[in-house]
């Protein structure tokens, strides 16, 4: 988005892919693949390669190898010695934040635009009471909050007083607090099914997870997001390890994300608390008294789901409400997920992958606005 400066006033400027550099059009591509690949930098270089060579990415001014250049310039990627004496190059912070953003606007930009869904969008968790502060700009502000007197001022010291563009850099907002909070345990499965049949179901899980964690650290900085994974065993993860989550050779212990679902949010302060849940399939495993686990892939067990619906209950008893996304349309498994949802009078929602992103995000922004009323 561009603000053109004229004497009659601003305009926006609408978005040409002929104003875009070959880097930045390169490392858009780059931050898709780098989280395909799980962070895995040579892998994604031969992919973008790959794609170079169908699709002309690049010039003859402008190579693959001079990306790689700008990327260790820029600061994206740092290069490391190996045990072996060989060199490993890796991304940085900088570009776990950068992936943590395009994920954020492919999702949230979405879903400020589109009309249809089955919640209603509502702004009013955007924003909150003014505080008085102004702050730089970030993705997801509201027009309204824009300072236009103090982005021309920023524009005017940075390019001078005539003829200057304001641009997104130079814009600050009217910054706003929320008087309450919201504690949210995601938990996202990683067993094995979500890779197999051909669909690659860990990467939008992923996608998903990071969106939700740049919004809630930039639009509501006082809620908490604590992120768990769940195979065979349960265990929290950083949100900067997202990019490289993998699945494993796992069965699929959902007791075991909720016991530590429920354990983390116990010690919140926060009176609102939640848990979402990413999965595809039924729970399968169980960790048992003496350490060993209790196994069975074959349809629905009632060992295994009876220690699911129990949980459920605890969680309703805490007050805490549990959202369930099912990445599978199995009415089987409906059955399960259906009488989960009861057990706690919690949400379903059987989205596919397609509407995934949309769904969770809805639903954040809808649990929050009620329960903070």
């Amino acid at each position: 988005m561009n603000f053109k400066f004229k004497q009659s006033g601003y305009r926006f400027e609408a978005y040409n892919e002929e104003n875009v550099s070959t880097f930045e059009k390169l490392f858009d591509i780059f931050k898709e693949l780098i989280t395909y690949t799980s962070g895995d930098f040579d892998e994604a270089i031969d992919w973008l390669k790959a794609l170079d060579k169908e699709y002309n990415l690049t010039t003859e001014d402008y190579t693959i190898e001079d990306f790689i250049e700008d990327l260790k310039k820029k600061g994206y990627i740092k290069e490391e010695i190996k045990p072996d004496g060989g060199n490993k190059i890796s991304i940085t912070d900088k570009t776990e934040q950068a992936i943590r953003k395009r994920a954020l606007e492919q999702i949230f930009g979405k879903l400020k635009k589109s009309a249809s869904g089955q919640h209603e969008t509502s702004k009013k968790g955007l924003h909150g009471e003014p505080s008085g502060d102004l702050r730089a700009y970030e993705f997801g502000d509201a027009l309204d909050r824009i300072s236009l007197t103090e982005s021309f001022k920023n524009a005017q010291s940075r390019q001078g007083l005539s003829n200057f563009n304001l641009t997104e850099e130079d814009l600050v907002v009217q910054d706003s607090y929320h008087r309450t909070q919201m504690s949210t345990v995601l938990m996202i499965d990683i067993s094995h099914s979500m890779i197999l049949y051909g669909e690659d179901r860990i990467t939008p899980a992923k996608k998903v997870a990071m969106a939700l964690a740049e919004l809630i650290t930039t639009r509501y900085p006082k809620d908490s997001l604590d992120i768990i994974v769940f195979g065979n065993d349960a265990w929290p993860i950083n949100i900067k390890d997202l990019p490289y989550l993998n699945v494993g050779p796992y069965h699929t212990n959902t007791v075991a994300g909720l016991q530590l679902a429920m354990d983390l949010l116990r010690r919140k302060r926060q009176a609102n608390r939640q848990i979402f849940m990413i999965t595809d399939g039924k729970p399968s495993c169980l960790k048992m008294a003496d350490g060993t686990y209790y196994k069975n892939s074959a349809g629905l067990d009632p060992f295994i789901t009876g220690k699911c619906y129990n949980m459920a209950a605890q969680a309703r008893k805490l007050n805490i409400p549990i959202t369930t996304f099912m990445i599978t349309s199995d009415p089987y498994l409906q059955q399960f997920v259906d009488r989960f949802t009861k057990s706690n009078k919690g949400k379903a929602f059987y989205s596919g992958l397609k509407g995934l992103g949309e769904l969770v995000f809805r639903d954040y922004e809808q649990n929050r606005n009620k329960r903070m009323k």
